[in-house]
């Protein structure tokens, strides 16, 4: 492309060239036009902006932004998409953080400064994954560590069908103790949150495996084909294989 002539010169030439020549890679400009459209939406900067202080899963994340865990993973894979967070697997479960880059704690310092100075109102108190603005203050650490070895232990046990009761003598912790820290921390009861994973574990194998319905039913702890497919239907609003046939045609 030839040198621009702008109409009207204001004896700044040597910059006017500068920038005229940087605007001709318009290339470069695309790149960070769809950089910022993967934050376009709030909701996926909510989400970016917790990864980049802590490593969470689709659970965690769908209770701490008040959303269902297939809108989570759709925002999860879009930012995965555009290089922005990272993940891995630890047996059944994935963890998602912000990536190890420069462009992502670019972007993190980006939105820390633009919400200092568009919302003033907001005190950073350092709590960015804590407990210090929920009810967990009348419980001791102990008791809040030991729910959360407890959510652990949950989360690789889906196969199986564990009892509220089963798991407080496990953990020596009182049931009604048991159940009120969990939904403290989680924001839901702890047999809807075990339902989650559950649902959200069969679709991942609906998606990555050839298993048959009944092999996945097993697998995230169901007796029954039946029940666990009117279950699925309930979480995704379709059938199973109705789900895994979406996915094939992608």
């Amino acid at each position: 492309m030839g040198e621009t002539t702008l109409p009207h010169q204001h004896g700044k030439r040597h910059v006017e060239e500068y920038m005229c020549a940087k605007l001709n890679h318009t290339e470069n400009f695309q790149i960070v036009a769809n950089l910022f459209k993967l934050l376009d939406d709030p909701s996926r900067v909510r989400i970016f902006w917790i990864l980049c202080h802590c490593e969470e899963c689709v659970m965690n994340l769908s209770a701490m932004v008040n959303m269902t865990s297939p809108a989570v993973s759709h925002h999860l894979r879009q930012l995965k998409s555009g290089g922005l967070i990272s993940s891995r697997r630890d047996g059944k479960e994935a963890y998602y953080k912000a990536a190890d880059t420069d462009q992502s704690r670019l972007l993190h310092q980006t939105i820390e400064g633009t919400m200092e100075i568009s919302c003033p109102e907001l005190e950073t108190t350092g709590h960015i994954c804590g407990e210090a603005h929920n009810g967990l203050t009348q419980y001791t650490q102990e008791q809040v560590e030991t729910v959360r070895e407890l959510h652990e232990y949950v989360l690789h046990h889906l196969d199986q069908r564990i009892t509220i009761d089963e798991l407080a003598k496990r953990f020596l912790m009182n049931p009604t103790t048991l159940k009120a820290i969990f939904k403290e921390i989680y924001s839901k009861s702890l047999a809807s949150h075990i339902k989650e994973h559950r649902m959200e574990r069969a679709a991942e194998l609906l998606r990555e495996t050839t298993d048959s319905v009944l092999q996945i039913s097993k697998s995230v702890g169901f007796g029954s084909q039946s029940k666990f497919s009117a279950a699925f239907k309930e979480a995704y609003q379709m059938l199973p294989l109705e789900y895994r046939k979406l996915y094939i045609k992608k």
